[in-house]
This record gives C-alpha cells, structure tokens and sequence, in this order.
C-alpha cells in the first residue's frame, strides 16, 4: 500500500519518463558541484536533496570548510539568482527585507516608495547567521515559511523558487547568537560539515593554489528545478515509510512512552519534522535513482532533519550526552 500526496494523477509511464529525465538533471547538478568542491558528499547530498524538496538548509561548521563556497557554487549551477547577506550584530531586519523611502513629485506631492531588499532572490545565503541579534534573525521567519514579507502593511511575494542556504559557526565560539526555536523549525536540514578526509584535502591543496580555479558552470534553470521539486512531491510513499516516520518522530517527544526519550529530551519535534522527512526520503530517492523511498532514507535522514528539532535536559547535558547519540538510539527502534 501506497500513500499519495493530492495532486493530478500522473501515469506511471509518464512518472518512469519525468524520474528518467530529472535523474539526468540531477547527476550534471552533481558533476558541476563536484568541480568545484572536492569530497563531502555527504554534505553535497544533503544540501541537494534539502533544495530538491523545496526546503531551506542550515550549514553548520568551523571556518574554512568551504561552506560559503559551496552555497555560491549551488546558486550558479542551478541558474538562481542568488543573494548573500553577511550577518553581523549591527545588521538591522530592514538590511535583509527592504524599507520604504519617502520622495517627492514635481508637483510637491509625497509618497513611500518600497525600496527590496536582498531578500528578494531565489536563493539567498546567510552567511554566518548566528552573528546576528536575534532580532535581525527573526526577520526571516516569515519568509522562510510563508514566501512573503510584510512591510509597513503591505504584502510583498518573493520569486519562486526560495530558499535560503544559512552557515553557522559552532555556537560554542565566542560572537554568536543562537537561532531561536522557531527559526531553526523553519530549516529543513541541519548539515553538519566536517573536515574533509586527507584524499579530497590533497586534492583541495593541488588543484586550489595554481593561478586558475576551477569555476562552476550553470547546468539547469530555475523552472526546470520547480519541475523536479513538483515531481518529488507527486513521488508515491510506501506505507512501511510512513509508519517509520510516525514512529520515529513522535518516539522523539517527552511523553509518549519512549523512557530513553523521556529522561534526556526535553522538548522533541513537531509535525514539521514528519513533513520534512516525508519530503527528504522522496528527494533522496529521486537523487540516489529510485521511484519510492525507503525506511532506508528515514534512517539516513532522521539525524539532519531532527537534530536540530530538539533540546535535551539539563541532566542529560551534564552526562555528555548529545542530541545525536539520543537520534541514533531512536533510529534503532525502527
């Protein structure tokens, strides 16, 4: 049994043909990365299949991992016209959004004119998002979850397709802020960023430090990326799938019978996670070949969809336990 998303119903002739074609799609986005950022595939899928779903990823690492570099790389290959905002703690909610400017007409006459802001891309990347006043990272909220601003009462839609690529620096460095529940719910992913293995690190040194740098080249255009992000959400699920991501989640919450869960959570996460994981298995199917997900893909998935979606107990901190060591226990259990 099969669990459908309504939408028009699609041949299976013609789901075989669309998958066929946005798995060429996608292996030229994988090879354009690729040329310029070396090993991390991991983190190079994760991102992908965070934007393949429609979402929004956080990027979180210590400097020089190539962060900045590869959300600028992704802007190219998919053809979006792309913004980046340096977060620091003066930056005001009007230097992301826009503000309204008051001019005057030959006859004397005033009036506000609306004046965007960086905001207005289709992808826009936060670099180093945890400088910022909380203040400031709110100005995001509604964007990231409704596709709009509001300023000065007005409306104002952003392009299609959105998304917005945030880097992070580890919150235990000194100059950060840490993001706000809600605006960490808003991310699809957290992708954790390591240092890369010695292989791709001499690869990086030898191909790096010439006089030319290898540049991306663009592959795909943004209406094509909507087409492919539709046909994931069209995507049949498996009800095996479903009942691992019902299990999963909600054995991740405070009171729901999981003692594990109950004596290192304190708070767990909410039915956006479900929605992100249903979304995530079908790109990470559609990005590894396959018409269907897999409980497979919950469990590959399950740690950068939840990590940052809960917050463990003050007596679980003291023991070192971590967020990860508590996903990992719970993916088990599926």
């Amino acid at each position: 049994m099969s669990v459908m998303v309504k939408e028009s119903p699609i041949s299976e002739t013609d789901m075989i043909a669309e998958a066929e074609k946005a798995l060429a799609d996608i292996s030229r986005i994988r090879d354009g990365v690729g040329r310029v950022i070396f090993g991390q595939e991991s983190v190079i899928e994760r991102t992908l299949v965070a934007l393949l779903a429609g979402g929004h990823a956080l990027l979180v690492g210590v400097p020089g991992l190539a962060k900045t570099k590869l959300v600028e790389t992704l802007g190219v290959v998919l053809g979006l016209d792309s913004r980046r905002i340096q977060f620091t703690p003066d930056l005001m909610p009007s230097d992301i959004l826009g503000s309204e400017v008051m001019e005057q007409d030959e006859t004397g006459k005033r009036s506000f004119r609306f004046i965007s802001g960086p905001i207005f891309a289709q992808l826009l990347m936060a670099d180093e998002i945890n400088r910022a006043s909380p203040r400031t990272q709110s100005a995001l909220l509604q964007a990231m979850q409704e596709y709009h601003v509001t300023i000065a009462g007005a409306r104002y839609d952003l392009p299609a397709p959105f998304h917005v690529l945030a880097t992070q620096n580890p919150l235990e460095q000194e100059g950060t802020y840490p993001l706000p529940e809600a605006q960490l719910d808003r991310f699809l992913m957290q992708v954790d960023i390591l240092y890369p293995e010695i292989e791709a690190e001499r690869r990086i040194l030898l191909e790096t430090t010439g006089i030319e740098d290898a540049k991306a080249q663009n592959v795909l255009q943004p209406a094509r990326l909507k087409e492919i992000q539709t046909l994931i959400r069209r995507m049949p699920v498996p009800e095996s799938v479903v009942e691992a991501i019902l299990t999963l989640v909600r054995s991740a919450r405070p009171g729901q019978g999981n003692a594990e869960t109950d004596k290192h959570v304190a708070w767990g996460p909410g039915p956006r996670a479900s929605q992100a994981l249903m979304l995530c298995t079908r790109a990470r199917a559609l990005y590894d070949g396959r018409l269907a997900p897999s409980v497979d893909d919950v469990r590959a998935l399950a740690e950068p969809v939840l990590q940052h979606r809960m917050a463990l107990t003050f007596a679980a901190r003291a023991e070192g336990t971590s967020v990860r060591d508590v996903v990992a226990k719970l993916v088990k259990g599926i």
